[in-house]
């Protein structure tokens, strides 16, 4: 397996790379590499590197004796976060003269973009093939640029090369090659991805399918050994991304079922050829449980430099956490009857906007009319967004949905250029704490419905299933990433040892916990076992109520385990723990850790036990 890249992304293992990986004649896959964590948007959150998965079909040859070129096919290129690894490696991999090259757009943001413009400058003649949708965003992202972003020409201008020819796709088409290869490109757009295309190749049954089956992880191997080893992040990905748009998402699926698929081989990640029917099937599961949700928040937005669409993702992934169903809609590529239909059967209200030349976008601005003649006002409504210089589109929906009757579940986010890892996960808890109270609030008005007493909390299996005790600890977590530091706190107390050898205990942990972001696998932690007699006071600091990103142990003594987890130094014993494995229980996840540390520190004390009257609670 040859390696592609620039001089300086070869010097270590921690830089940027792009390998060849052949597939078949006439086919291979440039991947780029990144170890590293590239961006802070939440589905980067298991900080295991990434991939960028392009597929190049170098065999459509054409001409005569006198005249010979190639034109070649670049599906799902890459973005300029790897042009300086990527542009050396397809010059490489074409090594006929190329007359054309035919780019396969899959989704269009920013990043891509700016890769395209370089290859529309190095390439005589390149021809885009793009969804509709997809045809729209290029022609609006084509020409825009930050400042120094091309280099200037003589008379003072940026060079930006003229928009190439796209060749648009509304719902299917094909492209043969002159070895038997044909690709059949499917428009996929979604609420995340509007222009969506995805390609299958027919002879291979290889669906090259950008974001849908992805996973962030840094993997040179062509296919998976192993889906054990990955579904952790591929199910990581769908719900930071899928989840908010499971409908959309699973009408997508149902349709790939009908194609002769051999090979899923997604845009990041490691391609899945023995397993992808596994993997729908997942993907349908996921989405079955996503949409049983008996409340429903409508998540309204627009993006143009992706700032905007990544605090969405944030919220989204926040909300979905507590199993309340979000309803996700690009309100640039929504129709306006959807649009009505999702705003009055919500029961609360997301909205989102970037400032534009200190304006809202105008679907904003019209999603923000419907929301105001249609929306009701009992029910919360959050805002949200990005800005440059400015806030003037925030202050707007503020103002306008304050002077509506609105009332706000949170202040407004407003968020100047990128968020960053912090502070996407305190949107996260954000999201979580809006969709907890659109919970509480019908619980309480269940309980005034039918008197009291809930049916759950009087049956007679529930009340035995409280009977079952566990010692009663503090879970502590710290993660430190390039540039941030995170941490968490949670009172545990499904606690359970589960192996002698290796030693190892489970934990329960709830899916809106905050804290469960940070016990993935690999992730380690440390349970605080507290002391009869001795727990209440402890308890008292970590079951107060923690606004959004709050500090758990502001004020708190800390002393530090071996991996620089928080330990309370009145707690009887201390375990450091490192997670491999965690299983789906409900509304749960099930922590299977095995111990690498630990200290007993009050060798007279006793467990402190956590007695309850009913499993409907903790």
């Amino acid at each position: 397996m040859r390696l592609f890249g620039s001089k300086h992304s070869q010097q270590g293992s921690d830089q940027l790379k792009v390998i060849k990986i052949p597939i078949d004649d006439g086919l291979i896959s440039l991947r780029g590499l990144s170890p590293k964590r590239l961006r802070f948007e939440v589905e980067y959150g298991l900080e295991r590197g990434s991939t960028d998965n392009s597929f190049l079909f170098s065999d459509v040859n054409t001409g005569n004796s006198d005249h010979n070129y190639q034109t070649a096919i670049l599906v799902h290129p890459p973005g300029a976060t790897y042009s300086k690894e990527f542009i050396p490696a397809l010059k490489n991999a074409l090594k006929e003269r190329i007359e054309k090259l035919q780019i396969i757009v899959g989704h269009v943001n920013p990043n891509r973009v700016n890769l395209l413009r370089e290859l529309a400058t190095l390439f005589p003649e390149v021809e885009l093939f793009s969804s509709n949708p997809g045809a729209k965003l290029l022609k609006e992202l084509w020409n825009q640029q930050k400042p120094n972003a091309f280099k200037n020409n003589s008379k003072g201008q940026q060079d930006i090369p003229s928009l190439p020819k796209i060749q648009i796709v509304r719902q299917e088409k094909e492209i043969s090659t002159s070895s038997g290869h044909t690709i059949c490109l499917i428009a996929a757009p979604t609420p995340r991805w509007p222009g969506g295309l995805i390609a299958f190749e027919k002879k291979l049954g290889l669906l090259m399918s950008d974001k849908f089956f992805a996973a962030h992880l840094c993997a040179p191997e062509w296919a998976e050994a192993n889906s054990n080893n990955t579904e952790e992040d591929r199910r990581h990905f769908y719900e930071c991304l899928m989840a908010p748009m499971a409908t959309q998402v699973t009408t997508l699926v149902d349709k790939l079922e009908t194609l002769d698929i051999q090979t899923l081989a997604p845009g990041h990640g490691p391609a899945i050829s023995t397993s992808w029917r596994s993997l729908l099937n997942s993907y349908q599961r996921w989405g079955e449980a996503q949409q049983q949700g008996s409340l429903t928040v409508a998540l309204l937005f627009a993006s143009a430099y992706g700032n905007t669409a990544a605090i969405a993702d944030a919220l989204a992934q926040g909300v979905s956490r507590t199993g309340v169903l979000v309803e996700s809609l690009n309100c640039e590529f929504t129709p306006a009857d959807q649009l009505l239909k999702t705003i009055q059967r919500a029961d609360g209200y997301l909205i989102g906007s970037p400032t534009l030349g200190g304006h809202a976008p105008t679907p904003i601005v019209s999603a923000l009319g419907t929301l105001l003649s249609e929306g009701d006002r009992s029910k919360p409504v959050g805002i949200f967004g990005s800005f440059g210089w400015s806030g003037e589109a925030l202050d707007l929906l503020e103002s306008k949905l304050q002077d509506g009757g609105f009332k706000f579940g949170f202040e407004p986010i407003k968020i100047k250029f990128s968020p960053d890892m912090t502070t996407l996960k305190t949107i996260s808890e954000t999201g979580t704490q809006f969709a907890r109270e659109l919970k509480k609030q019908k619980r309480l008005l269940q309980k005034r419905t039918k008197g009291g007493l809930t049916e759950s909390r009087s049956d007679p299996a529930v009340l035995a299933l409280g009977r079952v005790v566990g010692s009663l600890s503090v879970l502590t977590a710290r993660k430190n990433t390039e540039k941030e530091t995170l941490s968490g706190a949670m009172v545990a107390s499904w606690i359970s040892q589960a192996s002698f050898t290796p030693p190892g205990l489970t934990v329960a942990v709830a899916k809106d916990r905050a804290i469960e972001t940070l016990l993935h696998r690999d992730d380690s932690f440390t349970l605080n076992v507290l002391s009869a007699g001795n727990e209440q006071k402890i308890m008292k600091q970590f079951l107060q109520p923690f606004a959004p990103g709050a500090d758990r142990f502001s004020g708190v003594v800390l002393e530090h385990s071996p991996g620089g987890h928080p330990i309370l130094p009145k707690a009887l014993a201390w375990l450091e723990c490192t997670v491999r494995q965690r299983i789906e229980c409900g509304d749960h996840w099930l922590i299977y850790a095995e111990v690498d540390h630990g200290k007993v520190l009050d060798k007279e004390g006793v467990t402190a036990v956590h007695h309850r009257k009913s499993g409907a609670n903790y």
